[in-house]
Order: C-alpha cells, then structure tokens, then sequence
C-alpha cells in the first residue's frame, strides 16, 4: 500500500472511531510506527487530523481535552526545557508575585522553582499549589472555585473575583492552542474565562506551551498571541513561525 493510499485509510478510521493510535495502525498496516508518525504528522499538516498523545483525533474535533494524566506524558521532554527556560522570567530579586496558570508545562515550573525563592504565587490548579504546597520560601494563594474533573483547576464566579482583586508582576500562561490567526484557545469556556482574568491580572504575560500547540484551534478563544509578552516553546517551533510571532509583536525564545 502506497502511503497516500495508507493515510487515506487512516483518516477514514478516525472519522470512523474518533481516534486512532499508532501501534494498533502500525500492527494492522503492519509498518513501523515511525511510519504511522509520519503519516499522521502529513494528516496533521493538511488540517484532516489533529495530533494527540500516542495517536490523532478528526481535526474538527475542537472540543477535544485530554485529561491531565495524558497531557502530562505528551511532549515531556520539551515541556522540561520550557519550564528550565521560564525560571529566567522570575522577578529578578526572587521576590514579588507570579500567577501560575492550570497547565502541565506550568505545573513542571512550579516544580522548578529554586529553594530560595521568596516568591507570592497565585494558582488555581491544585496540581500546581501541590507542588508548592511545602515550598519553604514561597506564600501560596490557592484561587477556589468549582473544580473541572478533567484539568483539576478552579473555575467560575469566586475565580474570577479573585483574580479581579489583584495585581501580579508575571502570569505564566498555559493554552491547548495558539496562532496568530485565531489566538489562543482551550476546550471549555469557564477555563477561558479564568485565564482571560488571569491576563487582565498580570503586568507581563508568559505564554508556555510546546510547538505541538502551535496552529491548534480549539473551542473558547480567551485571548490575541499580542497579548503575549513572550512566548516561551521548543525547537519544533520553525524559526520562520518564529520570526513571524515575533513580527507581530511577541517575543519568542526556542528552548
């Protein structure tokens, strides 16, 4: 079977199925699963497939939204390097305040945060004040609210009344999708609504997220990429898209 006819094949199956992963397509085409990457990263270029972790999903699936088990297992590699390279974005003197987003790469900051941090940080996602929960440097504000099952992050009306009474010097931003096209987006509307409160919050915005989010559109749009002081990804981000981000205002920085 000749590739085009292979990815053809693929497509139908997830149209079919909903989803489709790489070692059941690697055994019944029976290629390596390296073929079946590639075949599922051409679908994902002509906008038929969306990609997911371990397999892909029909691209006009925009309320699509792993669980947290599989968003902290996709990209860990490079979610490792961005929260590394964010640990620069920290108030200088170790001191102020931060706003730590609901997201995998920002809870993988959290972790980082050094010992002698004397940090203020804001968080609504439990995962993330877990991590800094017995951080000895650091005051920890947990932001309540109703819990989504799916991100463990609060949302709705307490949420959004807290983050409108503060001001904080960084927001580390997370999102399921961005572009300069259609901004930046995540599945469900209540987080959307948090994370635009979250923005309206912070005196500098740090979007963190992997190139695998680049060009994903998803269901609630809460914010432009030019709300974005600086975007901080992986090298998957080519540096034309790169350079392109940052003509539009953003700064970019490939970790």
């Amino acid at each position: 079977m000749y590739a085009p006819e292979r990815q053809q094949e693929i497509l139908r199956l997830a149209r079919e199925g909903g989803r489709v992963d790489v070692l059941s397509l690697a055994t019944e085409f029976q290629v390596t699963a390296e073929t079946i990457r590639r075949d599922l990263k051409a679908l994902d270029r002509a906008g038929l497939l969306r990609r997911v972790h371990g397999g892909a999903i029909p691209a006009g699936r925009l309320d699509f939204e792993p669980d947290l088990a599989e968003r902290e297992g996709t990209a860990a590699d490079e979610k490792d390097r961005i929260a590394r390279a964010a640990l620069t974005e920290l108030p200088a003197d170790g001191t102020g305040t931060v706003i730590l987003d609901a997201g995998s790469t920002v809870a993988r900051l959290a972790a980082q945060l050094p010992l002698e941090s004397a940090l203020t940080a804001v968080t609504h996602s439990l995962p993330t004040a877990a991590r800094l929960a017995d951080h000895p440097g650091i005051q920890l504000h947990l932001v309540g609210g109703r819990v989504r099952h799916r991100t463990r992050a609060a949302v709705d009306a307490w949420s959004l009344r807290a983050y409108a009474e503060i001001r904080a010097d960084v927001l580390f931003l997370a999102a399921n999708g961005f572009s300069a096209a259609h901004g930046l987006t995540t599945p469900d509307l209540a987080e959307a609504a948090v994370k635009r409160a979250a923005v309206a919050a912070a005196r500098r915005v740090v979007l963190l997220a992997d190139s695998g989010k680049y060009g994903q559109e998803h269901f609630a749009r809460f914010g432009d990429l030019t709300d974005v002081d600086l975007l901080i990804t992986d090298t998957g981000l080519s540096p034309d898209d790169a350079a392109a981000i940052e003509r539009a205002g953003t700064e970019v920085v490939r970790a």
